[in-house]
């Protein structure tokens, strides 16, 4: 039987590549570079929200309480006049991307531990690489991609940047796949 611990190699390694390979994705490629439009005046739209005193957070526009509410005449009036948005408030300064860059390589791990999970329950000690790179890369493209998806389907992003973030996830686990594929104990 393959045990988690026995997998620390590969979680840790795959969990490196993948960072890597998100700092290349966003910093250094252009790839996402058209992902956020730029507002037509937004020191205008700055200074209509600075006057609004938001804490960091989310926030709808308009924002409707209930779905009875939907059918009355002045929401549905707020709807056809627009703007709708879902808008996130950071907090206020350059954002720290130490704090970021830590999060998400704690995630990669996280994922890592799931492949490691979900490979060490189905796959004997003696499983050949492909048979380890098809279950680890499942559960990683799994835990890497399609969590994005629903935000397309309730909350407005545009289907370009959920068709990128996909092809992210599919690197991210293919690199997480060949890892566990390689480092597999035998």
């Amino acid at each position: 039987m393959v045990t988690i611990g026995s997998l620390i190699i590969p979680i840790l390694v795959s969990s490196v590549l993948v960072f890597f390979a998100s700092f290349l994705i966003w910093a250094v490629l252009p790839w996402h570079k058209n992902d956020f439009s730029a507002l037509p005046d937004e020191a205008a739209a700055a200074n209509a929200l600075r006057g609004q005193n938001l804490s960091p957070g989310r926030y709808l526009l308009p924002k409707v309480d209930s779905p009875a509410d939907m059918k009355k005449p002045e929401v549905a009036k707020k709807y056809e006049d627009g703007p709708v948005a879902m808008l996130t408030v950071w907090p206020n300064g350059i954002p720290n991307m130490g704090k970021q860059m830590g999060q998400a390589f704690a995630y990669y791990l996280v994922v890592g531990v799931i492949a490691a999970y979900l490979a060490s329950r189905t796959l004997d000690g003696d499983a050949n690489y492909l048979t380890v790179f098809r279950i680890s890369g499942t559960a990683a493209f799994l835990a890497y991609g399609l969590g994005t998806v629903q935000d397309a389907i309730w909350f407005g992003r545009p289907w370009a940047s959920i068709w990128k973030n996909l092809v992210d996830a599919l690197v991210y686990a293919l690199l997480t796949a060949g890892t566990f594929g390689w480092l597999w104990p035998n």
